[in-house]
C-alpha cells in the first residue's frame, strides 16, 4: 500500500517502521521541525534537555524490541536498576532483582520506616488482587480499590506508583487500568518492574535511530509541514491533494479531531466527539543546576503535597549528563509556572538539604496525558475505512506511556482494514 502516516511522535514512528518493515511505501508528516511528539530532545542553554524526564521499565517489551530493531544500543542508552521509591531520608521500598512475585514480597519485608501491621496490610491487599486476576469494576477509583491500605502505604508506594504510571491522583484514577499496569511491571516477567533510565536525550533514544533507519529504506519524511485536508475518493484517501490507499493519524488527539473536522466527513462525527471529549494533565519538569554531590541515587521519591509538587527528582549528572543538574517531575499539574517553580525550588530546600539551586528551565507540557479516570471511553483505532489514530490515548489497556503509543503505532501497521 502507499500509506501515509500523520505525526513522528514515538506512536506515528512506531507505524511507519512497522509499515516499512511489512514492504508499504510510507510517507511520513510532521508539522514541527522536531520528531519524537511529547518524548522529545529541546536544546537550552547549549544542553541537550528533554520536554519531560521519561522513564521506561522492563514490562515495555514492545517499545524495547523496536529500539533495538531500529538499531539503539539498549544498554548504552538506558541505565537499568530495580524498582526503587526510596525518599532522601531512606525510607520507602525497593524491589530486588527476583522472579516475580518474590521479588515484591522482599521489598515488602525490607521497607524502611514502614510497621508491620503496613507491610502485612499490602501482602493482604496484593494477595487478593491476584486472587481476583488484577480486575475490578470499571467505575472504581484507584482511591476505592485500595481503601484497606495504611496511609504510610498510600503516600510512600499507591500515590508515587499511580501518578508516575497514570498521570493521574489516586481519588481520580482508573483503578482498572492502575492494576493493569501493576500486575506487568509487578506480577509478570523477572525484572518486569525495573526502573529504565534514559542516559542520553529523548531524540536519542529513539526518534533519531528510527528516522535513520526509515530515510534508509526510502520512506519520505517531511518536517515541518501540517497536514491540512483530508478527503475520501472511494479507493483510498485524498490528503494535501496527494492520493494514498491509507491514513493512519498519529498525532496529537486535537490535532486528528482539527483534521476531520475541517474535513467535514460525516463518519467521523462519533470518533471526534470521543477524541474531543477526552480531559487532559499535564505534566512539568523542573530542571536546576548547582547541586554541589550527586544525590543518593539517579531517581528519589519526593514528598508530595499541595506545597510541594514534585513527586521525583532525577540526577542527570548520574544519567549521562553534567555533574549538579537535576531534573524535578511534577505529573498532574497545575498553576502557573513561576509559582511552580518556586515551590519546587523550596520542596529541594526542605527535603534535600539544597538551598542554593538555580532553576534553568521550567518545562510543561500542559497536555501530556489524557487524564486517565474511571469509565473513560477511548476512542477507536478505526475511524473509516483505510483511515486509521494511532496514540497513546487510543483505546486500549494502558496508559498514557511510551509503551502505550508504540503499541498503539504497531497495531495501526499491522491491521488489515
Amino acid at each position: 500500500m502507499k500509506l501515509a502516516v500523520v505525526g513522528a511522535g514515538w506512536a506515528g514512528l512506531a507505524c511507519a517502521v512497522e509499515a516499512t518493515r511489512s514492504g508499504h511505501v510510507v510517507t511520513l508528516i510532521e508539522a514541527s521541525r522536531m520528531l519524537g511528539g511529547r518524548a522529545r530532545r529541546v536544546e537550552e542553554h547549549d544542553l541537550l534537555l528533554d520536554n519531560g524526564q521519561h522513564i521506561l521499565i522492563g514490562a515495555y517489551r514492545d517499545t524495547l524490541a523496536l529500539m533495538r530493531d531500529v538499531g539503539v544500543d539498549l544498554e548504552a542508552a538506558l541505565l537499568r536498576l530495580p524498582l526503587s521509591l526510596r525518599f532522601a531520608d531512606g525510607r520507602g521500598l525497593a524491589v530486588p532483582n527476583l522472579s516475580p512475585p518474590f521479588d515484591l514480597l522482599a521489598g515488602i519485608v525490607t521497607a524502611r520506616g514502614w510497621s508491620w501491621r503496613d507491610k502485612l496490610a499490602l501482602v493482604r491487599v496484593a494477595q487478593r488482587w491476584r486472587r481476583e486476576g488484577f480486575a475490578c469494576d470499571s467505575l472504581v477509583t484507584v482511591d476505592a480499590l485500595c481503601r484497606a491500605l495504611p496511609p504510610r502505604v498510600m503516600h510512600e508506594l499507591i500515590e508515587p506508583l499511580c501518578v508516575s504510571a497514570l498521570n493521574t491522583p489516586t481519588v481520580r484514577a482508573s483503578g482498572q487500568v492502575f492494576l493493569r499496569v501493576l500486575h506487568d511491571a509487578l506480577f509478570g516477567e523477572r525484572g518486569g518492574a525495573d526502573l529504565l533510565l534514559p542516559q542520553v536525550d529523548l531524540g536519542a533514544l529513539f526518534p533519531d535511530a528510527a528516522t535513520l533507519w526509515l530515510a534508509a529504506r526510502g520512506t519520505a519524511i517531511h518536517t515541518g509541514r501540517r497536514a491540512h485536508r483530508l478527503a475520501n475518493h472511494g479507493a483510498g484517501w485524498w490528503l494535501d491533494g496527494e492520493s494514498f490507499d491509507r491514513v493512519v493519524l498519529a498525532c496529537a488527539p486535537w490535532d486528528a479531531a482539527r483534521l476531520l473536522r475541517d474535513s467535514a466527513l460525516v463518519e467521523a462525527a462519533a470518533w471526534c466527539n470521543a477524541t474531543e471529549a477526552l480531559a487532559h494533565e499535564g505534566i512539568a519538569t523542573v530542571y536546576a543546576t548547582g547541586a554541589p554531590s550527586p544525590l543518593a541515587a539517579p531517581m528519589l521519591a519526593l514528598r508530595s503535597n499541595d506545597t510541594a509538587p514534585a513527586q521525583f527528582v532525577f540526577d542527570r549528572g548520574q544519567l549521562g549528563g553534567p555533574p549538579g543538574l537535576l531534573a524535578f517531575v511534577v505529573s498532574a499539574c497545575h498553576g502557573a509556572r513561576d509559582t511552580l517553580q518556586a515551590a519546587v525550588l523550596r520542596q529541594a530546600a526542605e527535603q534535600l538539604g539544597l538551598s542554593a539551586l538555580t532553576p534553568l528551565q521550567t518545562i510543561i507540557e500542559k497536555r501530556a496525558t489524557f487524564s486517565c479516570t474511571p469509565g473513560l471511553q477511548r476512542p477507536p483505532m478505526h475511524i473509516a475505512p483505510e483511515l486509521l489514530a494511532c496514540g497513546d490515548y487510543v483505546d486500549g489497556p494502558y496508559p498514557s506511556t511510551l509503551e502505550g503509543a508504540v503499541r498503539s503505532g504497531l497495531a495501526a501497521a499491522r491491521s488489515p482494514a
